[in-house]
């Protein structure tokens, strides 16, 4: 099918003549071509108003009913004719692809980057196997029902890899993988090296031939890398010549202005394009969605966005171990949301479908579910038995009309970079897990500190030092 302009008020028009069957699946070409020109007979942007239409989308079959699309490339495709560029974010386990499913994104993108930082702990420099990424790709693709494009790098090897390497992510789940012309994977710091432009066309082809030998209509994203390691015109003749071998999307990796990203966009309009917006080191700009959307890309890809911060968070985390405490409340989730994000839930009720008739079986969910109090049944209430290392144990009764009942601590954390870290108020009836919210105070005798201080008015400092990582702790009485 030739590839049509949707960037004029004239009627279609043939861009050129495409080797491949269409982006779209085949059995809506016809009817494709006979609608465009009146759907696009006036230039107009929909995305803004009907941006949140992605995820409801549907394909019907030949009667007109509804149905579901029957691959996760189909689903792709399906989710790419909606209005409106749409965000991908990077994920590289199957807890990330998690998440962002469930932050409402339509679809998501493996990171060959991330992937190689969080399963080996080393640098995107070809040192991750094919073998693990389809293995963590099969993972992710697994654990979502979002459509997910794979990472395949430069297809690791020569025509003949890359042919194994899109079956084998066909065979993964992937509704997409992306293809560059890297010598090798190559990331940051190092100066990108490219194959000639004409076995970076046979990758192209050995990926469309490897979809049709496997039947398949997973979406071909080709990337080249020939802006940074050549010229913007070596970028723009590639992604054409890509386009004409079969490519799906066309990427073109570190143009350095709106005017270089306009010229991509140009080269066959109609065919999608892929914005990848490095957030850290990268020379491409940091553009928001409507301003994408404008100079005519169709996806967006965040690359390091969920690695990055969760370095950052483990970082926090153990930096706040090492100096006695553990993370504040808020920086963490608790153990009910992590167990509603893996699916304990759904595990459970699934479970009871498969329940025998013995009442006393022993359920592998049961030290999950003991550690959460039923708060619409208090007979389902267990007692938990919990370890904790406190400074006391209080032995005599809570008394409400004691001395030291009826007041609470202040402890106040502040960092060595003077920022507060932690400002929180305890009832003293509640002091022996006060040690989980720091353990720094670990051997403090609180109790003792209260009881001296009883006739004390509020506001008076009980304790104030700093812990082995330079933060200030400060305990008041109020």
């Amino acid at each position: 099918m030739a590839a049509l302009s949707f960037c004029s008020s004239s009627p279609p028009r043939i861009l050129h003549k495409q080797s491949k069957s269409s982006f779209f699946p085949s059995s809506a070409s016809s009817s494709f071509t006979q609608t465009v020109g009146e759907l696009f007979a006036n230039p107009f942007s929909v995305s803004r108003r009907f941006r949140g239409a992605v995820n409801s989308t549907v394909v019907s079959d030949e009667s007109g009913n509804a149905k579901l699309p029957s691959s996760p490339a189909k689903k792709l495709r399906n989710i790419m004719q909606s209005p409106g560029v749409l965000q991908g974010p990077c994920c590289f386990d199957a807890l990330s692809a998690k998440l962002i499913e469930r932050a409402g994104f339509p679809y998501c993108i493996t990171s060959g980057f991330s992937i190689s930082a969080s399963r080996l702990g080393l640098p995107d420099k070809g040192l991750i196997s094919y073998g693990e990424m389809v293995d963590q790709g099969q993972q992710i693709t697994q654990s979502v029902s979002i459509p997910v494009i794979g990472d395949g790098g430069n297809g690791y090897g020569n025509a003949m890899n890359v042919k194994r390497t899109v079956k084998g992510y066909i065979k993964a789940g992937f509704a997409g993988i992306i293809i560059n012309d890297e010598v090798c994977c190559e990331n940051t710091k190092s100066e990108r090296r490219v194959v000639s432009r004409e076995e970076a066309v046979m990758r192209v082809k050995a990926a469309v031939d490897a979809r049709r030998e496997c039947d398949s209509d997973i979406v071909i994203v080709a990337q080249t890398d020939s802006r940074e390691a050549i010229s913007l015109e070596e970028s723009l003749i590639r992604a054409r010549a890509f386009t004409d071998a079969g490519a799906d999307v066309l990427s073109v990796d570190s143009l350095v202005s709106r005017e270089e990203m306009k010229a991509f966009c140009n080269v066959y309009p109609l065919v999608p394009k892929l914005a990848n917006m490095l957030e850290s080191g990268g020379k491409i700009p940091i553009l928001n969605p409507l301003e994408l959307e404008e100079i005519g890309y169709k996806l967006v890809a965040y690359p390091i966005s969920l690695i990055g911060v969760s370095i950052q968070a483990m970082q926090d985390a153990l930096l706040a171990i090492k100096g006695g405490r553990i993370p504040p409340p808020g920086s963490m989730a608790s153990l009910e949301e992590i167990g509603e994000i893996l699916g304990f839930d759904t595990y459970e009720e699934e479970e009871k479908r498969y329940a025998t008739s013995s009442s006393d079986r022993v359920s592998s969910s049961s030290v999950y579910r003991n550690q959460r109090v039923a708060k619409d049944d208090p007979e389902q209430r267990e007692d938990l038995i919990v370890e904790v290392i406190t400074p006391e144990v209080y032995n005599e009764p809570r008394n409400p009309f004691s001395r030291i009942w009826s007041r609470s601590l202040r402890i106040k954390i502040i960092g060595r970079d003077g920022f507060e870290k932690l400002d929180v108020r305890i009832p003293a009836g509640f002091l022996e897990g006060v040690t989980n919210i720091v353990p720094a105070l670990g051997g403090v005798n609180l109790k003792q500190l209260m009881d001296d201080a009883a006739d004390e008015v509020g506001g008076k400092i009980l304790l104030d030092f700093k812990d082995t990582a330079g933060d200030r702790i400060q305990v008041f009485l109020e």
